[in-house]
């Protein structure tokens, strides 16, 4: 129990940062869940649509819509229509979002990463197969 309750610590610790970002920069807290679900997207190499961003935020399509209105409004946001398919519209998030995430969040990034090396690549293993499995269950709700 012990790991679980460290897990939840981090957890608490690491939203109230966002808490704490999203405030400074007057967004909502869905606003940050959505610039950090793009960036993985795109850092992935993913293309990511409102359809997908809303179920992946579990907004309904109203909610997405405003979100994303308020998203660019601040420039923080870009929609863009698919080269491929131009009745699919595709997301990415704005240089100007990237450098304020980087200037709020990269000490506490690059703490982590430092961290990180402190452990050898076994030890590493571990924990990334602790922390995936620990998304597949908190995933599932169960």
């Amino acid at each position: 129990m012990r790991l679980v309750h460290l897990l939840r610590a981090v957890t608490v610790e690491l939203h109230l940062r966002g808490a704490e970002f999203a405030a400074h920069n007057g967004l909502h807290p869905t606003d940050l869940r959505a610039l950090i679900r793009l960036l993985d997207a795109e850092r992935a190499g993913e293309a990511i649509t409102p359809g997908r961003l809303g179920e992946a935020l579990r907004l309904n399509s109203a909610g997405t819509t405003a979100l994303l209105d308020r998203l660019e409004r601040l420039g923080l946001v870009r929609r863009s229509r698919d080269p491929r398919d131009r009745r699919r519209v595709l997301l990415g998030v704005e240089p100007k979002a990237v450098e304020l995430g980087r200037s709020f969040f990269g000490p506490l990034i690059g703490g982590l990463v430092d961290l990180a090396e402190e452990f050898d690549p076994a030890e590493l293993d571990v924990v990334r197969r602790y922390l995936g499995a620990a998304l597949d269950v908190a995933g599932r709700g169960a």
